[in-house]
C-alpha cells in the first residue's frame, strides 16, 4: 500500500512538473530529437563523394546550418501563407456560394440557401475577433520555440565531442567509462536511425503530396505539403488531419465536389503508399511499439503539451523504449511496451 501511494505521488509530481515546465522542456526535447536526426544525417554524408572527405566537425556544421535555414524558411512560409489565405477568403466565399446553390438545386431544396444564409447560422455565430490575440501570441510563441530549438541544438552538437571524455571522468575509470560509452553508442545509433528514417519518410510523403497538389492546381501546395509531412509524426490521426485541410481548401477554391474527391483519393493513396509499403521496409525493428502504447502516449503528451506534444509523442516514446531495451535491468519493460516483444 505504501509503495502504491509513493508511486502514485511520484507519477502525479512528474506530470505536474512536465505541465509546468512546458516552456523549458518542449524546446529542449525538440532540440535533442533534432540533434539525433542531424548527427545521423552528418554520418550519412560520409558516403558522398566530396562532403564525405570533410572533417566530422565540418559535416556537423554544414548539417546544422542547413537545419537553421530550413527552420527559418518554415517560419517565413507559415507567415506568408497565412496572409495569402486571408487575402483569398472573399474568392473562396463566392465559390462556396455557387457550390451550395448547385447542391440545393440537385436536392430540390426550395429557397436555394445561399452562402450568406449558411454562414449566418454557422461561422457568424463564432467570435473570430476574440481568437486574433491568442492566435498572434501562439504564432509568436511558435517563433520563439523554433529559435530556442536551433539554439539548443547548436550547443548540444558543439558539446558532443567532449561528451565521451566527460563520461569517463564522471565514472572514475577507463573501464567503466568504456562500458557506458558503448551503451550510449548503441542507444544513440538506434534512436538516431529511427528518427532519421522517420524524417526521411515524412519528407518523401511531403514531396509526393506536393506533386499531387501541384498537379491538381490546389493553392498553397508547398504549405500543405509541409503540414502533411509534420503531421505524419502523429500516429493514426495525423495522416487524416493532414489530408482534411487541403481537401477542404480544394472545395473552397474550386467549388467542386469532384475536385475535392480527387484530392482526397490521391492524397490518401500517397499516405497509404508511405505508411503501408515504405515505412515497414525502411523502419525495420526501430519502430516496434504496441498500438495501445502509441495511443496512450499520444493521449498523454497531447494532453500535457497540445499539438507539439502530439508531434513528439511517438519519437519520445520510441526513444524511451530503445533506451530501456539497451539497459538489462529494465529490458522487460521495453519488451512489454513493444509490439511483438522483439527489441
Amino acid at each position: 500500500m505504501r509503495n502504491a501511494t509513493y508511486g502514485t505521488a511520484l507519477t502525479l509530481m512528474i506530470g505536474w512538473l512536465l505541465w509546468i515546465g512546458k516552456p523549458v522542456l518542449l524546446p529542449v526535447l525538440a532540440a535533442v530529437i533534432s540533434v539525433y536526426i542531424l548527427l545521423t544525417a552528418a554520418q550519412s554524408m560520409r558516403h558522398l563523394p566530396i562532403l564525405g572527405r570533410l572533417p566530422a566537425w565540418v559535416q556537423r556544421t554544414v548539417i546544422l546550418l542547413g537545419f537553421t535555414f530550413i527552420v527559418i524558411m518554415l517560419f517565413i512560409l507559415v507567415i506568408n501563407n497565412l496572409a495569402q489565405v486571408a487575402a483569398a477568403l472573399p474568392r473562396y466565399e463566392a465559390n462556396l456560394e455557387i457550390l451550395i446553390s448547385r447542391i440545393a438545386n440537385i436536392l430540390g431544396i426550395e429557397g436555394e440557401p445561399t452562402w450568406e444564409n449558411v454562414r449566418s447560422v454557422t461561422l457568424d455565430q463564432v467570435d473570430f475577433r476574440s481568437w486574433i490575440a491568442p492566435a498572434l501570441l501562439s504564432l509568436r510563441a511558435f517563433g520563439v520555440t523554433l529559435f530556442l530549438v536551433v539554439l539548443y541544438a547548436s550547443f548540444l552538437t558543439a558539446e558532443r565531442g567532449a561528451m565521451a571524455r566527460k563520461v569517463v571522468m564522471a565514472l572514475g575509470g577507463e573501464e567503466a567509462g568504456a562500458r557506458a560509452i558503448s551503451l550510449l553508442t548503441r542507444i544513440n545509433e538506434r534512436i538516431g536511425q529511427y528518427l532519421f528514417v522517420k524524417t526521411v519518410l515524412n519528407v518523401i510523403l511531403g514531396a509526393l503530396s506536393f506533386v499531387i497538389l501541384l498537379v491538381l492546381g490546389i493553392e498553397f501546395a508547398l504549405f500543405w505539403a509541409v503540414l502533411i509531412a509534420f503531421l505524419n509524426y502523429i500516429p493514426y490521426i495525423g495522416s487524416m488531419i493532414g489530408v482534411i485541410f487541403p481537401v477542404l481548401l480544394s472545395l473552397a477554391q474550386f467549388g467542386s465536389l469532384g475536385m475535392a474527391g480527387a484530392a482526397m483519393v490521391s492524397l490518401t493513396a500517397a499516405q497509404l503508399f508511405v505508411g503501408a509499403y515504405l515505412e515497414p521496409r525502411m523502419m525495420g525493428r526501430a519502430f516496434n511499439l504496441s498500438p495501445f502504447i502509441v495511443l496512450l502516449a499520444l493521449a498523454f503528451w497531447s494532453t500535457l503539451w497540445g499539438l507539439p506534444g502530439a508531434l513528439l509523442a511517438v519519437p519520445l516514446t520510441s526513444s524511451l523504449v530503445l533506451l530501456l531495451a539497451e539497459i538489462k535491468p529494465v529490458r522487460p519493460i521495453a519488451i512489454l511496451l513493444s509490439a511483438n516483444g522483439k527489441v
